[in-house]
């Protein structure tokens, strides 16, 4: 159950939602707010996938070595606390409360108009200037050039990579996609690249070629990674960067892809050491710190998962995207083969290509539609149409229905999938009584 004070920050969000304004005014809010960014110094990661992974990793560990550290990834899950962050801890209601007020009230009394993601990186910079963070590590949800986040200038920039996703804002192929995403880089800046396909990389290279005074590491050049097993079994990583050698990394988040994102964030810690932001931190914080990060929502398995009479295993994940599915379709299949029966449980925004979004999914396997709770969710009827070449489509308007309708389908040691935004990742945390996070 929501408090009032998170209500009251979801009220404020919502204000500013849909208003057709974008980041322009950012810098004006944020001078009128006292500039609580001016001093942030940190890594700002952006990318099609896998920037919250990246941000988990780099807190984590950060905070492991004695650092405090604020971080805002968006969107949240179950709680508008999440958005805002201590060393990976959600704040309080009443501090997230009085960061949003702080920032709501700052825009009326000047009139200035932006949209929700400036509100939120506004409060989040209240937040760390009030808290006296040492690091900030910030995600740029949608973009990088003109995202609100790039108001800020942290010193490094991490790019995971690049996909076909939020066209109608970013571009229509990967090359404007990179170039969009690439926008946020600075002159002087460190810079640390993912695995990208050749257009972006192309185009990612245009964009940097323009900067002056950058340093550059590419993932599979200036920073190696190499996961193997331990004498105990588990999967580890050893990760090379210019900066220092780092063996046996433990990598507590289920997929393979998951050991690119690590990978990313240690080349991420290396920048800011690099730069001077912060002293090397020991190879003990660091493997402590990683071992210790938690992500929920990204491959989340819980088993045994009981919901009534029904017993079997639940497995949630943001897919947002065609290469966000494809990415984790290895490890549902995977799941998938310890149980007789599978069955998804599917619901998403309207602007996204439902079509592709499932096809590295068996078409056989029964699928459950459903709203998100979001205005602009793609109507489960729509999406039923988009999918009809699946062999097995049902539509549940309410999440609780339509998990509840899987697992019948599925019946006892089942498996069910659910995969789509946030919203709805949350909605079936919290119907599972799982804990936000």
């Amino acid at each position: 159950m929501a408090t009032r004070e998170e209500l009251a920050c979801e009220e404020i969000i919502g204000r500013y939602q849909f208003n057709g304004a974008g980041t322009g005014a950012m810098p004006r809010l944020l001078e009128a707010l006292g500039d609580p960014g001016r001093n942030l110094r940190g890594m700002t990661v952006t990318g099609t996938n896998g920037k919250g992974s990246v941000c988990a990793f780099a807190v984590s560990a950060l905070a492991a070595a004695g650092l405090r550290v604020g971080s805002m990834p968006s969107p949240h899950l179950q709680q508008v606390t999440e958005r805002i962050r201590i060393n990976g801890v959600p704040i309080s209601p009443t501090a997230c409360h009085r960061a949003f007020a702080k920032v709501d009230d700052t825009l009326r009394s000047t009139g200035l108009t932006v949209n929700a993601g400036a509100v939120h990186a506004a409060a989040a910079a209240v937040q760390f200037a009030h808290s006296g963070v040492d690091l900030a590590v910030m995600e740029a949800n949608i973009g990088g050039r003109r995202t609100a986040v790039n108001c800020f200038d942290p010193g490094v920039k991490v790019i995971t990579g690049v996909g076909l996703d939020h066209e109608h804002l970013l571009g229509n192929t990967l090359g404007e996609i990179a170039r969009n995403k690439a926008g946020m880089v600075r002159d002087g800046d460190h810079v640390v690249l993912g695995e990208l396909p050749e257009e972006a990389a192309e185009a990612v290279d245009d964009v940097l070629g323009t900067h002056t005074e950058l340093t550059v590491w590419r993932i599979h050049q200036e920073v190696r990674y190499r996961p193997h097993r331990a004498r105990d079994g588990r999967t580890v990583l050893d990760v090379v960067t210019p900066r220092a050698v780092h063996r046996e990394l433990p990598c507590p988040l289920r997929g393979a892809h998951q050991h690119h994102n690590l990978a990313l964030a240690v080349a991420g810690i290396d920048s800011l050491a690099e730069r001077g932001l912060i002293r090397d931190i020991s190879e003990e914080a660091l493997r402590g710190g990683l071992a210790a990060t938690r992500w929920p929502g990204r491959l989340e398995l819980l088993a045994p998962a009981r919901l009534g009479s029904w017993t079997g295993r639940l497995l949630l994940d943001i897919a947002a995207n065609h290469q966000g599915a494809v990415t984790v379709a290895p490890e549902i299949l995977r799941e998938s083969r310890a149980a007789e029966r599978t069955a998804l449980v599917f619901g998403t925004l309207r602007y996204k290509n439902v079509a592709t979004m499932l096809e590295p999914l068996p078409a056989d396997w029964p699928v459950v539609l459903t709203r998100v709770g979001h205005p602009n969710e793609a109507a489960p009827d729509e999406m039923r149409t988009a999918l009809a070449t699946r062999r097995e489509l049902y539509v549940r308007q309410e999440t609780a229905d339509a998990v509840r309708h899987a697992t019948e389908l599925v019946g006892a040691g089942g498996l069910v999938t659910v995969l789509g935004t946030p919203l709805l990742i949350g909605r079936v945390r919290a119907l599972f009584h799982l804990p936000p996070g």
